[in-house]
């Protein structure tokens, strides 16, 4: 058994959250383990909406003593590939709507009786762009993490914007994220100030954490699972680190 697996399961709990960004009903689904509160992560999908890939990604990290929401980013019967691609586009093409959205998100989970702060965002693909765009706007969380995400941005941090930590893990043979994008928002982090760090994987593509992903039904898609397993432990590395009171210390709810 790897380290980044339990020895002992933790039942974990989920039920639907309903909210809305202005006229936009959204519903995610809240992950946690049974009882007490929990610190908060906001679990932000890929560009194919709340699938299976996100939930399951909720529930990985709700078994590591988190309150999971995987959220919706597109809304309420947004289905078909011309409709999630004219939301999705939509979203990446209007900085301020993208970071609305989530926040909508944001302000969800930290309405859940079951959460107490601090509170996190997680992305991946779609999301993990998402997950910085929180970061850049400077919202109020403790840890924003990318997980093969899109690194560009129209709206780049300003110097003292981030107060989030940073985690960005990438695809060292990610062809939808070019080394140019990698260079530019290592720069933009050190323009900003900000507290980060990118790790690369060797030969890990795009997707490397979907696990259920068929070998070349999409190019430069692929499991990786030494890249799935290592950014995982970096991820909860991490998170400990942030989310997790010093002992003696008192979760904070809302």
């Amino acid at each position: 058994m790897s380290d980044d697996q339990r020895t002992t399961p933790v039942a974990i709990t989920g039920r639907p959250v309903a909210y809305r960004d202005l006229d936009t009903q959204l519903t995610g689904t809240l992950y946690r383990p049974d009882g007490g509160t929990h610190p908060g992560i906001l679990l932000v999908h890929g560009g194919a909406g709340l699938d299976d890939h996100a939930r399951e990604q909720a529930r990985r990290y709700a078994g590591e003593g988190y309150a999971v929401l995987a959220c919706d980013m597109f809304g309420d019967g947004v289905t078909g590939r011309d409709r999630i691609m004219s939301t999705l586009l939509g979203l990446r093409d209007d900085p301020a709507l993208l970071v609305r959205r989530a926040r909508a998100g944001l302000d969800a989970l930290r309405a859940c009786p079951e959460v107490g702060e601090p509170t996190a965002a997680i992305g991946f693909c779609f999301g993990g762009m998402a997950a910085l765009a929180l970061a850049r706007a400077g919202a109020d969380i403790a840890a924003a993490v990318s997980i093969h995400g899109t690194l560009s941005t129209t709206a780049p941090a300003t110097p003292g914007a981030i107060t989030a930590r940073i985690l960005v893990c990438h695809g060292a043979a990610d062809p939808h994220v070019p080394t140019a994008d990698v260079t530019a928002f290592t720069e933009e982090m050190n323009a900003a100030g900000a507290d980060w760090t990118l790790t690369m994987y060797g030969g890990a593509m795009h997707g490397f954490t979907h696990a259920h992903a068929a070998p070349g039904a999409t190019p430069g898609v692929a499991h990786h699972p030494e890249a799935d397993g290592r950014s995982f432990r970096a991820v909860r590395e991490l998170l400990a680190e942030t989310l997790l009171p010093e002992p003696g210390e008192q979760v904070v709810l809302r």
